[in-house]
């Protein structure tokens, strides 16, 4: 029989639990229990959570429901814009769009569903967007606005902002940062400086869409879909007459004296030098200039002032150690040149291998492109007959060939020890090595061949394209496909020579990476997407590059995406 005060607690309860705690006292009576189920909570708990449960529903429906209005109160104020005659009204209208579009939670914007042919309400919610993100940062919040202005010049709010977003962005003072561009404008590097000066002014001149950080993910797999690329459509390089820029000749002074000379005229940030040799200078000088070089040691040594930014072909090694082991490859092979050069990439490729997980990792050399087709011609392939073991502690190329003790057991392409190869060649010489394994791999458990961006030049004629079928390469978003509009004129402006289009690029991403020197110090998460690649930082502030990757397909190449090829 049931207790009284069991009774008592099923009467009180009100009518639509009635139903549910009726069930629970049957079971009661079935089991023949006198008391509560012992893995059933009591009725006044179970009568909680129902009343939460519902109350919870009730919410979301609200806010659904709270949102719907809003979103067609919003409509309504867009749609009545262009019939508006009055400066005044428009002006009323414009600020009521603003007041109902930033009721909106940050969550709340991300949950709209909208037609995709409402262009002018897509350009709401982005601005919206933009405010919720940079709202605590004024002066990014100033340029984000500025430019999303200039991507929809023909929006209402383009022409005319609301009134207290523009309260709020006109408040700011003026960036009183002065930057001193230090290049080598004259000598035998003066080209190298001068691509990277006109894309730095021309991102400046522009006033690009400067992309927001993100600081805590970003989905590095798709890079070949920039979703905020850098835009450029006119290559002057030509400063504004207000431009707070001034640029030094490196070629004419020394890096000392041009650093003393820059605080002298103003400048509170230093972007450049170039060259490595002045590079490695900067950590013995003394100075609170903030700096952004544009090259990089073998040993970056860490200051608070100082960030490192360069084309690394040794970055690009270790981002291709991460592509392989993305693709689980476990065995590679390195073909790279003999000297320097190759020790530099083979360090750099098996340190990142060891970093992620991977084990040892074989290292070849080659010679001259006379060399590799000589050996074609002999039917031979003693130059990749014999694969050595690679270790971190790298000794010159010359030692290691020299002792026998240290090649290890031999292991060759031609009984597939290796499953991938590493390939860091020019273009004529990576269409003779490719030929060479071909040769020596007939069967049909052939490695995947990766290259870096040095074997892909404007140009390699479409035989030569199909010759490397199948073989996928690194390269830089701009070159890669990632705003082909922009791609067009600088190809047109350099003759089509990838090598100074990369340092047109690396310009860009200069004055962007200057726009946000002072998140790049302080934010270690920091994260962007650029022309060069998508940009990270280290601990050490050495401005990483994630590069998208291409393949070979019938004489043409195509995007790699996470998963994809091979």
């Amino acid at each position: 029989m049931l207790s009284s005060k069991f009774v008592r607690t099923f009467v009180y309860i009100d009518s639509q639990s009635k139903i549910f705690v009726t069930v629970i006292g049957m079971v009661f009576i079935l089991v023949g229990c006198t008391g509560y189920a012992p893995q059933m909570p009591p009725p006044s708990t179970l009568q909680n959570k129902i009343i939460t449960d519902t109350g919870q529903q009730k919410k979301n429906n609200q806010d659904n429901n709270k949102s719907d209005r809003q979103l067609r109160l919003i409509r309504g104020y867009i749609s009545q814009e262009p019939l508006l005659k009055d400066r005044t009204d428009h002006q009323d209208n414009i600020d009521s769009t603003w007041l109902a579009l930033t009721k909106f939670t940050p969550q709340s914007l991300n949950d709209l569903i909208i037609n995709p042919d409402e262009v002018v309400l897509q350009g709401w919610l982005d601005l919206t967007r933009l405010y919720h993100d940079r709202q605590q940062y004024e002066n990014r919040l100033k340029i984000e606005v500025e430019n999303w202005q200039t991507l929809h010049p023909h929006h209402p709010a383009a022409k005319k902002l609301p009134t207290s977003l523009k309260r709020k962005v006109g408040s700011v003072q003026a960036s009183t940062t002065k930057i001193a561009l230090l290049l080598p404008l004259s000598g035998s590097t003066k080209i190298f400086g001068e691509a990277i000066k006109q894309g730095f002014f021309a991102a400046q001149s522009e006033s690009l869409s400067i992309p927001i950080p993100d600081s805590d993910h970003a989905n590095l797999d798709n890079l070949d879909k920039e979703e905020k690329p850098i835009i450029a459509s006119e290559l002057s390089v030509t400063p504004p007459l207000s431009s707070p820029i001034k640029v030094y000749d490196t070629k004419k002074q020394s890096i000392s004296s041009l650093l003393i000379q820059a605080q002298q005229d103003g400048a509170t940030l230093v972007v450049g030098p170039l060259l490595k040799p002045e590079v490695a200078q900067l950590s013995k000088i003394p100075t609170t200039l903030n700096i952004l070089a544009l090259n990089q040691t073998e040993k970056n040594e860490s200051h608070p002032n100082i960030c490192y930014f360069s084309l690394s072909p040794t970055d690009e090694a270790s981002d291709a150690a991460h592509h392989l082991w993305q693709r689980k490859m476990r065995k590679p092979l390195l073909i790279i040149p003999r000297g320097n050069f190759g020790d530099r990439i083979a360090k750099a490729f098996i340190q990142e291998w060891q970093k992620i997980g991977g084990g040892s990792v074989l290292q070849q050399r080659f010679g001259s492109v006379d060399e590799l087709k000589k050996a074609i011609n002999r039917g031979q392939t003693k130059p990749f007959n014999n694969a050595m073991p690679l270790s971190t502690e790298l000794q010159s190329s010359r030692t290691t060939e020299s002792k026998g003790a240290q090649r290890g057991i031999p292991a060759t392409i031609a009984n597939n020890y290796v499953d991938a190869v590493y390939i860091v060649a020019k273009p004529e010489e990576i269409i003779l090595i490719k030929s060479i394994i071909d040769i020596m791999n007939e069967s049909s458990a052939k490695p995947a061949l990766f290259a870096s961006s040095r074997s892909n030049q404007a140009n390699i004629n479409y035989d030569n394209r199909l010759e490397m079928e199948g073989v996928q390469f690194s390269e830089i978003p701009l070159i890669a496909g990632s705003n082909p509009s922009l791609m067009k004129q600088v190809a047109a402006k350099y003759d089509h020579d990838y090598s100074l289009i990369r340092l047109y690029a690396m310009g860009m991403d200069a004055w962007v990476l200057a726009q946000y020197f002072d998140e790049i110090r302080q934010i270690p998460s920091f994260q962007l997407p650029g022309t060069t690649g998508h940009l990270s930082i280290t601990s050490d502030c050495v401005i990483n590059r994630k590069l998208p990757w291409l393949q070979y397909c019938q004489g043409k190449f195509i995007p790699v995406k996470n998963g994809e090829g091979l």
